[in-house]
């Protein structure tokens, strides 16, 4: 008989990778674990990594599957979290696991897999990859609620057909029952939050530790100043928690929200109410396209997500004709933000997606002003 094939998964000291690793086991496939370590922080007591790495110890042993640990932490810091402050210094808020799943999980994980003897790589991710007429096609999970394609859709085609994700038809509910009828000690771990850099610690106080303070005035619209901010780079568009504003005389009874960020004055604009007209946009424009598909054609419609939790948003796409595309969406679209990600689906096909470099509509709309200084959209 043939050896079986040797398929070695991301084991993270979670519940996911640990049932997807029992079900490659119970498939016949001859199992691996990887754990990574991509922080490295001594005396950081916010990351769990030293805590999920025996929890994945605990998971092997309980598989009977050998257990290889690696760190790619330099990596990490190079292809991933210098472009995270990079992007937070120029006053856009970027998405680093979209990156660490290109360049670390599927990138330098993947070709470590391989040195390993794996032909392939699996990891926890709700998602569903299938073959089509041009090759490899990632879906949206079977569990809407869990699904993660949004942040898998920068990862090259060729480094999703050396991809299992064996969590994609499964509910959530399922997998744990599965964890806790299998006897794995992580059944009922709770899900982690966030990004290990950033654990479970205020987000702003993690920042000030890269990225120098430069207070400046928080305005209205109309230039009227209510106080202070730490920098344009601490903030986003949206954000309501963090302003310290509160009540203010002649104002309505309504939380304030980020609308805008004016570089060349320092200042930061606030509005409110959760639907101010100045948060609502119809238009972007996005940096190239990375496609996971051929490109579709001139005017085409499909779905677009601007945020991971956002339902799908009917739109048309218009090529710029440099890769970059323009969206233009049926319906506003609330608090879209440079830096994020829009990705394009059809169906539960994920399409692919790009950076939004620019917002037309909402906060944009003070740009014309003459009493800003700059003509830079948002």
């Amino acid at each position: 008989m043939p050896c079986p094939a040797r398929v070695v998964v991301g084991l993270s000291g979670g519940v996911d990778s640990a049932v997807a690793a029992l079900l490659l086991k119970e498939q016949g496939y001859e199992v691996h674990g990887l754990f990574m370590s991509n922080w490295a922080e001594d005396d950081d007591a916010y990351c769990t990594a030293a805590a999920d790495y025996q929890d994945a110890r605990a998971v092997a042993r309980e598989l009977a599957i050998p257990l290889h640990r690696v760190s790619f932490a330099a990596e990490y810091r190079e292809r991933v979290f210098q472009y995270f402050l990079e992007e937070q210094r120029a006053g856009r808020t970027p998405n680093p696991d979209v990156l660490c799943n290109r360049e670390i999980k599927f990138g330098v994980a993947l070709r470590h897999a391989q040195r390993l003897g794996g032909q392939w790589l699996a990891t926890g991710h709700y998602a569903r990859l299938s073959q089509g007429p041009r090759g490899v096609e990632l879906r949206k999970a079977a569990d809407r609620s869990k699904d993660q394609s949004y942040f898998l859709h920068a990862v090259d085609r060729d480094d999703l057909a050396q991809a299992l994700m064996p969590l994609g038809g499964l509910a959530k509910s399922e997998v744990r029952e599965r964890a806790r009828r299998a006897g794995l000690p992580v059944f009922d771990k709770p899900d982690s939050t966030g990004i290990c850099f950033i654990g479970e610690r205020p987000f702003r106080d993690f920042l000030a530790r890269f990225l120098r303070e430069e207070p400046g005035p928080i305005e209205t619209p109309d230039g009227v100043r209510l106080g202070s901010h730490r920098g344009l780079a601490f903030y986003t568009l949206g954000q309501r928690e963090g302003l310290a504003l509160g009540g203010r005389r002649g104002s309505l009874d309504a939380p304030w929200y980020v609308a805008a960020k004016d570089s060349a004055r320092n200042a930061l604009i606030v509005v409110q109410g959760h639907d101010h007209p100045l948060l609502l946009s119809r238009e972007l424009t996005t940096a190239p396209v990375h496609w996971l598909t051929d490109a579709p054609q001139d005017g085409m419609r499909c779905t677009v997500k601007v945020r991971y939790r956002q339902a799908d948003q009917s739109a048309e796409l218009k090529s710029l004709g440099d890769g970059r595309v323009h969206v233009r969406f049926d319906a506003p679209q609330r608090a879209v933000t440079p830096g994020q990600y829009a990705v394009f689906y059809d169906g539960d096909r994920c399409l692919g997606g790009a950076v939004i470099e620019t917002v037309a509509g909402g906060a944009s709309k003070l740009y014309n002003s003459p009493r800003f200084s700059t003509a830079e959209a948002l």
